[in-house]
């Protein structure tokens, strides 16, 4: 196994996907760049630690390492926009979130995209669909959860203040009804805030893997980053951003996360 890519296999009809907690960024690479910071802001900060209990619930988890500034493994790799009309990132973006440049001068040309494709992009994906593979030889149906995270406030994307929970079906395309309901459900009794299909429907890997009436029923869950760590009202800088993760305050998001993903394997496991 490549040593950015991290999979831990497990029973259950669940895969989680971590796509966007890496901060790994090749030196040929970082060098290019504006800062290092920028380079890194946008990370879906202490994701995987939020979600680290899944593993007792016999998840099978994939992550990848490598920083979504080198590339965005959750983003269409033909490079056709996810959200067209609406400010998003490319598949090797070019500014962050906010609009900030990435690259002090020409970003990746099209032969340099390829590559990191190819390096980065295609075995990622590989290791995910083996293991969706795996657990469907077992299991009627299995659960695809992407786990992302986001600042509450990032005017370029999206008005106002984000929802705790963004749930996300590629309008209710990539799984079931049942599905959907049975985690709106959770979202809901935990007291937090929650949307489905606003502003995030789903990213590249929820709408490419998301196949109902093959079994597998794909989610993306975009949480605000507020409900588990400190989330600056201000825009962030070097100093505030990103906040230390501290478990005593994720505690209570976590015990929602559990009760979620408990909905999803009571789904898959009927």
């Amino acid at each position: 196994m490549m040593e950015w890519l991290e999979v831990h296999r497990g029973d259950a009809p669940l895969v989680i996907s971590f796509p966007h907690t890496g901060t790994l960024i090749p030196l040929e690479i970082e060098k290019r760049l504006t800062s290092p910071w920028l380079a890194r802001k946008d990370a879906d900060w202490w994701i995987d630690r939020l979600y680290g209990f899944a593993r007792e619930l016999g998840a099978t988890t994939v992550r990848t390492a490598i920083s979504r500034t080198v590339i965005d493994v959750n983003r269409d790799p033909s490079g056709v926009s996810l959200y067209p009309g609406q400010a998003t990132t490319e598949l090797c973006p070019t500014t962050t979130f906010d609009g900030e440049p990435l690259y002090a001068g020409d970003g990746p040309d099209e032969a340099e995209v390829a590559r990191r494709r190819a390096t980065y992009f295609e075995p990622y994906h590989a290791a995910l669909q083996a293991e969706l593979a795996r657990l469907r030889t077992d299991h009627g149906r299995v659960v695809l959860y992407e786990a992302h995270s986001i600042r509450s406030l990032v005017p370029r994307l999206f008005e106002g203040e984000l929802p705790n929970f963004n749930l996300g079906t590629n309008s209710g395309a990539s799984c079931d009804g049942a599905l959907t309901a049975a985690v709106e459900a959770a979202c809901d009794a935990s007291g937090y805030s929650r949307v489905t299909n606003g502003r995030f429907k789903g990213g590249w890997t929820t709408r490419h893997y998301g196949q109902p009436q093959t079994g597998i029923h794909a989610l993306q869950m975009e949480l605000a980053c507020r409900g588990y760590m400190d989330d600056p009202a201000t825009p962030p800088t070097p100093a505030s951003w990103p906040a230390p993760y501290s478990d005593a305050q994720a505690a209570p998001m976590r015990a929602a996360l559990t009760d979620v993903l408990k909905a999803c394997l009571a789904f898959a496991k009927p």
